[in-house]
């Protein structure tokens, strides 16, 4: 019983390890809001599409940060729009501990991920199967986002 969990556990781990990856670069890229502009920071386009599918299943720069339409006018009584980490230096100590800490379990993720990727590509009877499960898992969202 043990070796078949064991042996799904890894056809699992395989498949979604390139999503799990995404998931864990792009997200570490979003603690310190480097996918969005702020100040005189402009993030580059990659980063900012990257961060879009990431939060949004778009791969499209600005999406989930557009702005008044330009024909529109902003309301006279309405404050400037100010970004959160616009002043990262003024968060608690606390806050920028807990962003560092956060910042390592990505990384943390990412090589742990990488490790059960080789363990599940030359442990298993079955290379061939865990091959097409890595690329199946590559190719299905690649394929969807451009479908989309």
């Amino acid at each position: 019983m043990s070796r078949t969990i064991r042996q799904w556990h890894s056809y699992f781990g395989v498949f979604i390890a390139p999503s799990v990856l995404f998931f864990a670069l792009t997200g570490a890229v979003q603690i310190f809001s480097l996918h969005e502009a702020h100040g005189g920071y402009v993030p580059p386009v990659v980063v900012e599409k990257l961060s879009s599918l990431h939060k949004d299943q778009v791969f499209a720069a600005g999406h989930h940060h557009e702005g008044p339409h330009p024909n529109e006018a902003p309301p006279s009584d309405a404050a400037p729009a100010k970004h959160d980490d616009d002043d990262d230096d003024k968060l608690k100590p606390a806050t920028l501990v807990l962003k560092y800490f956060f910042l390592l379990v990505a990384i943390c993720l990412a090589i742990s991920t990488c490790f059960g990727l080789w363990m599940g590509l030359t442990q298993t009877r079955r290379k061939g199967l865990a091959w097409v499960l890595l690329i199946a898992g590559l190719f299905v969202p690649l394929g969807l986002v451009l479908a989309a």
